[in-house]
């Protein structure tokens, strides 16, 4: 069983609010769905919305057509005689994805006309498409409400549009109103009713059913699934291509060309764009998902894998961990220790694992980046002390004027001072950083997420918390900083990444080369 998937996160997703790409996003979206992810088809815009989303879609549509993908770029058009069609077609588009009316109700109420006009204007449509060269899908929208109150009419629709040159008839669920069994009924009578019509399922999230939705609907022998990267969408949103895979894949053995390993990639991208954050439990991308927490977990991992299951992380790109906390054991702290190449005695896991639970019940953030620190802290000089310390800086903020910093920082009793500009206070002032250690021949990395924490409730004097990722090798690392004022946290966490990497290039192996002299003698 194939199924086809088209994706909508440039259509469909760009309705969640808030949520806008510009034509170089779009663009680079549009490649990352069809090339690397490799998704059947993508749905890139509606039809005379702005000049800018033409000129995206021409972008697009000229990528496609060079790569021989231009049949796979669709866009969503109206019943209004030629217009839509000329927009697509001086945008290079090859396809249009034809909203008609899937209930009495929308048809009666919204354009106020008859079936019978209905159907003729479609008609007229599709034969002008033809002479466009432009292929023909068509939306039934509001089609579950259709099938609730008036099948009649979406029977009468299909009987008279079945032998038109039409590709696909795509059934959404526009207001997210069915439920599974509904699902597989409705479906089910469309695809025996009309076995030799292509059908897709466009399902939306409002009772959070999308994902179970587009379960029953395959099963019920649909060809095509429509979904968004992350589940961006109007409302409540779409089906996430990510939670969907593993569906398709593991529970109903269906075919797909979808590559798993590209899904995390694509998810982090469309994050960057579209502003909106990946919640951290989200299944296949969220970050917490392929983390187990309780030491019981880590245990069971380590004796036979007892607490894996078939989304393994490497499918997509990423890496099992576990999580330090009040509810870690020892295999936690001998998993994240793996993480470096050491291996210490009983009795320092012991010590270390009661220090861990301790700072956990305090409902501190433990990451696997402060083991070396707690080590430090607990047993003395196994790893090494701080040796680079940010001694004095000054930031500055003027109206008008570009920020601007100056850093002095000590590595190994050395003094180095910078100063520079930046887009912001503490862009400024890891420019002068980076200043100081491009001079030194220093490796220095990226900053690849940056993530503010602040307590509810509005106090201006309240902790704040600063978790940034960092990205040196193509190994990625999180340190964090506490302080209540947001910037010097933030500059706390670059403190301790400065020690990390310099730890790391010493003994912890993020170069690839981890020095074993003192793990034997542990």
């Amino acid at each position: 069983m194939r199924i086809e998937i088209m994706d909508t996160t440039l259509r469909d997703g760009e309705q969640m609010q808030g949520v806008s790409y510009s034509p170089f996003e779009k663009l680079h979206i549009a490649r990352l769905l069809l090339k690397d992810l490799k998704v059947d088809r993508i749905e890139v815009a509606s039809a005379r919305v702005s000049k800018g989303e033409f000129e995206a879609i021409k972008q697009i549509t000229s990528w496609a057509r060079h790569n021989n993908f231009h049949r796979k770029v669709e866009v969503l058009g109206f019943i209004d005689g030629e217009l839509s069609l000329n927009w697509i077609k001086d945008a290079g588009g090859k396809v249009v994805n034809l909203l008609c009316k899937g209930s009495l109700r929308h048809l009666e109420k919204q354009l106020r006309k008859s079936p019978e006009q209905h159907i003729k204007e479609i008609k007229n449509i599709i034969g002008k498409a033809e002479s466009y060269d432009i292929d023909v899908n068509i939306y039934l929208e509001d089609w579950s409400n259709g099938m609730l109150y008036s099948q009649d009419y979406v029977f009468y629709m299909i009987d008279l549009l079945k032998d038109e040159r039409v590709t696909r008839f795509m059934l959404p669920d526009t207001l997210g109103i069915l439920d599974p069994e509904q699902t597989f009924l409705f479906c089910k009578n469309m695809v025996d009713r009309y076995p030799d019509c292509h059908f897709d399922f466009h399902p939306h999230n409002d009772y959070d059913l999308a994902v179970a939705n587009i379960y029953s609907a395959v099963t019920a022998g649909i060809k095509g699934i429509h979904t968004t990267i992350n589940g961006l969408g109007e409302r409540a949103g779409n089906a996430p291509l990510s939670s969907i895979i593993g569906i398709l894949h593991d529970h109903l053995k269906a075919e797909t060309g979808i590559n798993e390993f590209e899904i995390t990639k694509a998810s982090k991208i469309v994050e960057t764009y579209s502003g909106i954050r990946i919640p951290v439990n989200k299944p296949v991308v969220g970050d917490n998902v392929f983390t187990q927490t309780s030491g019981v977990h880590a245990d069971g991992d380590s004796k036979d894998h007892l607490y894996y299951n078939n989304l393994l992380p490497e499918r997509f790109g990423r890496k099992r961990k576990y999580a330090l906390g009040k509810q870690s054991g020892k295999a936690t702290i001998r998993k994240n220790l793996e993480e470096y190449g050491l291996s210490l005695d009983p009795g320092a896991i012991d010590k270390i694992t009661q220090r861990v639970i301790e700072l956990g019940d305090k409902k501190e953030n433990v990451t696997t980046e402060d083991l070396p620190f707690i080590i430090s802290d607990v047993l003395g000089n196994e790893i090494p002390e701080y040796k680079i310390f940010i001694k004095n800086y000054s930031l500055s903020l003027s109206y008008g004027l570009k920020p601007f910093a100056s850093v002095q920082i000590e590595i190994d009793g050395n003094v180095y001072q910078e100063t520079s500009s930046g887009d912001g206070q503490y862009d400024a002032f890891m420019k002068a950083l980076r200043v100081i250690y491009q001079r030194l021949g220093k490796q220095f990395p990226v900053l690849t997420d940056y993530e503010v924490s602040i307590p509810p409730g509005g106090k201006t004097d309240a902790l704040v918390e600063t978790i940034i990722t960092w990205k040196i090798n193509d190994r990625e690392f999180k340190t964090k900083g506490l302080d209540a004022d947001q910037t010097e946290s933030a500059i706390k966490a670059t403190e301790k990444m400065l020690n990390i990497i310099e730890h790391n290039e010493l003994k912890l192996g993020i170069n690839g080369e981890t020095d074993t002299t003192d793990n034997e003698n542990n």
